[in-house]
């Protein structure tokens, strides 16, 4: 995924001394049947059965997967891979181990003639804007071949993404249902490897592929663990900025973080509408998912 502007340097930490809890609680049986439950129930309230997955290759969408799979039938889950030119042969390889793992359709659909189309004719384009690109254009494949099946796209964007902003809007951050949105990603990784996702998929650096080395704390600047302890502390358990400087986070790294939380707000909101009526989408007029059917 990329990052919409929100990217952040590397920051000088010693967090061994952080004495807040140590991170939100992984109970994988739990977490498998209230996913399960939840994405067999949200699909099947709109009239689909079936649902596409992009798969990366990474942990987040191969959890995802095998969530579906489970839900609804490995016959019903359409995986997608989307590589671009400098995708990674091993993101190739373990989207397809994924896809055999679970028995799920896999398809391959290359993203890279669109893209450098496009960009021939903005050739100074920054890498930021190349991976936004790239993000959106393969959530347009992937709600096309949603509607080519009559079903529906399942998210893979994690909480810990969520609220920092590491997404692209409309991109990786779309979908009509996500069943990873409230797991941070050590939480992810837990449940992953509860479930059976292969090692060298859990075990690897995430990436979101962009370029050759490019790795996700890189650009955060920060580790995912010590992010989530943080972010569960800031977030769950709402312990303010004194608290848990009081608690020795390092003030910049509780800073930086609550300013990317505050300023990627915008993402977690369906777009604001201007109120001029007395019945307003979203604000007045306001109902279940599954209203009317």
């Amino acid at each position: 995924m990329a990052r919409d502007g929100l990217a952040s340097g590397a920051l000088a930490m010693n967090l061994g001394e952080a004495t807040s809890p140590l991170g939100p609680p992984v109970n994988p049986v739990l977490l498998q049947r209230l996913l399960v439950g939840f994405l067999r129930d949200e699909v099947r309230k709109t009239g689909a059965s079936r649902v596409v997955v992009g798969l990366s290759g990474g942990v987040d969408s191969s959890l995802s997967a095998i969530l579906a799979a489970e839900a609804l039938g490995a016959q019903n889950v359409l995986g997608i891979r989307m590589p671009f030119r400098l995708s990674s042969a091993e993101s190739l390889m373990h989207a397809e181990l994924l896809a055999v793992q679970t028995g799920i359709e896999m398809m391959t659909v290359e993203i890279t003639p669109q893209i450098e189309a496009y960009f021939e004719r903005f050739p100074d384009a920054d890498i930021l804007r190349r991976g936004n690109k790239m993000a959106r254009e393969r959530m347009t494949i992937l709600y096309d071949h949603s509607a080519r099946i009559g079903g529906l796209v399942v998210g893979t964007s994690n909480k810990t993404e969520l609220l920092l902003g590491y997404g692209t809007l409309f991109g990786d951050m779309a979908s009509a249902v996500n069943p990873l949105g409230d797991l941070y990603k050590t939480q992810v990784f837990g449940l992953a490897e509860a479930l059976g996702v292969p090692a060298e998929i859990v075990q690897k650096p995430p990436s979101a592929d962009l370029a050759p080395g490019q790795t996700d704390e890189s650009d955060l600047g920060f580790r995912y663990a010590d992010v989530d302890r943080l972010l569960w502390a800031m977030v769950d358990l709402r312990w303010t900025a004194e608290e848990l400087i009081a608690a020795n986070w390092p003030a910049e790294f509780v800073e930086t973080v609550a300013k990317r939380v505050r300023s990627s707000q915008f993402k977690r909101r369906l777009p604001v509408i201007a109120k001029v009526s007395d019945r307003t989408i979203d604000r007045d007029f306001r109902y279940a998912r599954d209203w009317g059917l």
